[in-house]
């Protein structure tokens, strides 16, 4: 790790101030001796109020970039963060350490957004976190002037591009920081970007000059394994067990996936719990707190799980089903190995996972209006991570090139490809292929059980009644065990 006065070493007095200031600042709070790469030019922009850009990997320290600046300087900034619960884990951990931060949201009582109001407007907080739908109320820009706010964050950045993997439209009205505070400097960060989005990202928030600092996406300490999704639960169960006793994440598509996942897993004797949005905001707080305590050893979650975890020994990030972009399976395999320790990921791929996220792209679309060239986005954004699944290549080179990055080596040493254990990863779509080619021409009218019949070949007395023994190309697939093609069908017929 680099130290600050060895990053700034020669820069001159003015640098030299900074730096003692920023160490001052790190150690009180944090109790750190130094930096991370990209960390000092990014605190620098901060406290020179020059717009930025600032695009680090899960695990990089983003956070500390906008958190060092309003404390060495004295001031009060705005933190705009796109959920309730990252916003409350990131004020805590900052309290904790004895850090002076505010939340305002709405699952604040209305006596606690009160209180919130009067410190902010004692001076008593650096920090205020903020979504962007409150940010521009005229109840918040009024308290804004008063404190007379001279830098805004922008955490989860890509939210602002309908080319990034999580487009939120409410991030689009953020372009008016500009115009409501036209003295002010705005920072920007993400953890995963592509240059377009990087463009985007710059243009929509109209950065003035903006310094643009990218760190390296690739994660040397990270094992990535892609495997055909057949018994999928077994499969997972044993991959935790290369992992005993210690912590993992399991990432899915959908809450009754989540849930299933968990209860199979606990019948295997592994310490597991579910979390995902269905739930309680007490629960998932339960199930958060335990597993950071490490009373339990793997949640199994939809997308959301992982945002302000802080915690550094993840030893492995499963995917259940496949993620709905390369950014989103950057950012979730992201959350292990923090540590800088080996870790594992693994994907495990099915040609249902594909039509399963389609399925809820298009249904959220029309549900919530959705523009037709955000929905086009996704799924481009959805064909890449098939083709990083399918394609058989390097796997940290292959997520490097996805980011604009040249990987460099020959052989990473840390995939399953380079390794030699690339295995079938095809021969899933295919078999997915003949699945749906069978729901289709039983007309969609018979059960789970029916159809895993007629793919496997299956003589029933039914089987014979309806004439679907004639459809003996599926009779192909009879030396496959039940289990697993049942579990086909039923990723299917989920979506």
């Amino acid at each position: 790790m680099k130290s600050v006065e060895e990053a700034v070493s020669g820069a001159g007095d003015a640098s030299t101030r900074a730096s003692d200031a920023v160490l001052a600042v790190l150690r009180r709070f944090w109790g750190f001796e130094g930096l991370r790469p990209l960390q000092l030019e990014a605190i620098q922009a901060g406290l020179d109020r020059r717009d930025s850009l600032v695009v680090m990997p899960t695990g990089g320290g983003k956070s500390l970039c906008y958190q060092v600046p309003p404390a060495v300087a004295g001031r009060t900034d705005v933190v705009v963060s796109p959920l309730i619960a990252l916003m409350k884990d990131q004020v805590d951990a900052l309290r904790l350490s004895g850090y002076p931060a505010a939340a305002l949201h709405s699952g604040m009582a209305q006596m606690e957004v009160r209180d919130a109001e009067r410190e902010l407007a004692g001076g008593r907080h650096h920090l205020i976190f903020v979504a962007p739908e409150r940010l521009l109320t005229p109840r918040f820009l009024d308290l804004a002037a008063r404190l007379k706010v001279s830098s805004f964050a922008i955490d989860e950045a890509h939210c602002i591009s309908q080319w990034g993997h999580d487009f939120r439209p409410e991030y689009r009205r953020l372009a008016e920081l500009k115009t409501r505070f036209p003295g002010a400097s705005i920072h920007a960060y993400t953890a995963t970007a592509t240059e377009r989005v990087r463009g985007d990202i710059v243009d929509q928030l109209g950065l003035t000059d903006p310094a643009v600092l990218v760190g390296s996406f690739d994660r040397p300490n990270l094992l990535y394994r892609v495997r055909p999704k057949l018994d999928v639960n077994a499969q997972i169960a044993g991959t935790i067990r290369r992992h005993k006793g210690e912590a993992s994440i399991v990432y899915s598509i959908s809450r009754n996936d989540t849930e299933r996942i968990a209860a199979y897993l606990t019948s295997e004797g592994v310490r597991a719990a579910a979390y995902h949005a269905g739930m309680e905001a007490d629960e998932r707080r339960r199930t958060q707190d335990r597993f950071a305590a490490e009373e339990i050893d793997v949640v199994v979650a939809t997308v959301a799980f992982g945002m302000g975890i802080d915690r550094s020994d993840i030893r492995c990030v499963i995917h259940a089903a496949l993620p709905k972009s390369i950014e989103a399976y950057q950012q979730e395999t992201g959350r292990a190995g923090r540590d800088g320790l080996p870790a594992e990921c693994v994907l495990f791929y099915s040609a249902a996972d594909v039509i399963r996220w389609r399925n809820l792209m298009e249904r959220s679309a029309a549900e919530s209006a959705t523009p037709p060239e955000v929905l086009e986005s996704g799924k481009l954004l959805l064909e890449e991570v098939r083709r990083f699944a399918t394609v058989v290549r390097c796997r940290h080179a292959a997520l490097s090139a996805y980011f604009g990055e040249t990987h460099q080596g020959a052989s990473c040493g840390a995939c399953d490809f380079c390794l030699g254990e690339v295995e079938g990863v095809a021969d899933s779509t295919v078999l997915a292929q003949k699945v749906l080619s069978c729901v289709a021409r039983v007309e969609q009218r018979f059960g789970v059980e029916h159809v895993v019949d007629v793919l496997g070949g299956a003589s029933s007395e039914r089987v014979r009644r309806l004439g679907h023994e004639k459809l003996s190309t599926y009779g192909l697939l009879k030396d496959l065990p039940r289990k697993t093609l049942t579990n086909l069908v039923y990723q299917l017929v989920d979506a």
